[in-house]
């Protein structure tokens, strides 16, 4: 039997990009955001200088020093047991993102063989039975079973099946009725 197929995104979801911003934010301007002011806001107009966000995502270092979600790896070296685990990030937009993310993901995520990581410029040609992901512009085009992960600029979406952290991804994914379906 063929193993089902689970792609995962980075940003937002296995990497913690609004803690880069509110950090590189606060280096750049000298003001304090916390993350609660964030909630239900789009990334691009959360900050007072939106247009700071822009000029991070092209700042070399801004991908490779992100933080790692909580639960991230463990879930996913879980998941990687039991499913076909594909690593896939939007990354031309940024080009210096491409490298930054591919050591970053050697780095926190060592189990992840280079085979497993997509890094692209749209989504839409990849294909699975599950997706995990923060932005709705990859989500709904998706034909499998579209896995929303909490961010805060997405905290006000309805309609697609929400998971708030990595446990309850594995509750999701990982639980004992669902192993012994794709075991």
């Amino acid at each position: 039997m063929e193993r089902k197929r689970v792609l995962i995104d980075m940003d937002h979801v296995m990497a913690d990009i609004t803690s880069q911003f509110v950090e590189y934010y606060g280096r750049a301007t000298g003001e304090v955001i916390s993350k609660d002011q964030l909630w239900g806001k789009p990334e691009d107009l959360a900050f007072p200088k939106p247009e700071l966000i822009r000029q991070f995502l092209h700042t070399p270092g801004f991908f490779r020093t992100a933080k790692v979600i909580a639960g991230s790896q463990e879930v996913i070296a879980e998941l990687n047991k039991y499913y076909d685990v594909f690593i896939v990030s939007a990354a031309m937009e940024f080009p210096q993102s491409l490298i930054e993310k591919y050591e970053w993901l050697q780095e926190h995520f060592p189990f992840i063989h280079w085979q497993q990581i997509i890094l692209c410029g749209s989504k839409r040609p990849v294909t699975g039975d599950y997706m995990i992901d923060d932005h709705l512009k990859n989500l709904d085009y998706f034909n499998g079973e579209r896995l929303l992960f909490t961010a805060t600029h997405n905290s006000q979406v309805e309609g697609y099946t929400r998971v708030n952290n990595w446990h309850e991804v594995h509750q999701l994914l990982l639980g004992e009725e669902k192993i012994a379906n794709v075991a």
